[in-house]
């Protein structure tokens, strides 16, 4: 069974399509229990809090200038994460396993992507929530939050998503081959800067 994660609701300072909760404390130890007590997910240690991946959710991880792309697609998505120059894209626990099965289904696996996956085992860092107080450059903070699991919602992201007429799970597969795209996209477009500049890449590049 997929994990609940209720949709965002907007907020005047989020901006169009954005969404942010009220002003949380950004104090490690009220961080923490926010996200214990308020969505029911895993955290470890305070300085800095982390969350627990493979429990309620896996995550995907791309560059964020592919990641900012994806989110302009008409592609649905769970809870976005900004963190320095990595997006991530939250989706149902076992996603991250499924993820390589994915690209090479998709015809992507030959392709270095720089698409990878968070899943079972693994720790992301607490994004502070909208209105948290300012962090330091690079600090995570969530671009589509997670709203409190007492709000009827849309599951993450999902294989069980796949397919099926009239439910409210976004699709995985969908999620992953637009995030490819964008991922391969962003590397064309840095290999062009670099012959430009005369130094080709290492890898031969798949024009399509």
């Amino acid at each position: 069974m997929a994990f609940i994660v209720p949709p965002p609701r907007s907020s005047r300072d989020a901006g169009p399509g954005r969404a942010g909760p009220g002003p949380i404390a950004a104090r490690p130890a009220a961080l923490a229990r926010w996200y214990e007590e308020g969505l029911g997910w895993a955290t470890e240690g305070r300085a800095p809090v982390r969350l627990l991946t493979g429990v309620g959710f896996d995550v995907l991880e791309l560059p964020a200038e592919a990641g900012h792309a994806l989110l302009r697609r008409p592609v649905r998505t769970g809870p976005v994460l900004l963190s320095g120059g990595r997006m991530g894209l939250l989706v149902a626990a076992g996603g991250a396993d499924e993820l390589p099965g994915l690209l090479d289904w998709l015809e992507w696996g030959p392709i270095a992507l720089d698409l990878t996956a968070v899943g079972a085992g693994g720790r992301i860092t607490a994004p502070s929530p909208r209105g948290g107080g300012a962090g330091s450059p690079g600090a995570a903070v969530w671009l589509r939050p997670p709203e409190p699991r007492q709000a009827p919602g849309p599951a993450l992201p999902a294989l069980t998503g796949f397919g099926s007429s009239g439910g409210d799970a976004p699709d995985l597969v969908r999620l992953v081959d637009a995030a490819a795209t964008e991922c391969h996209r962003v590397r064309l477009s840095r290999a062009r800067a670099g012959l430009r500049k005369g130094s080709p890449a290492d890898q031969p590049l798949a024009f399509s």
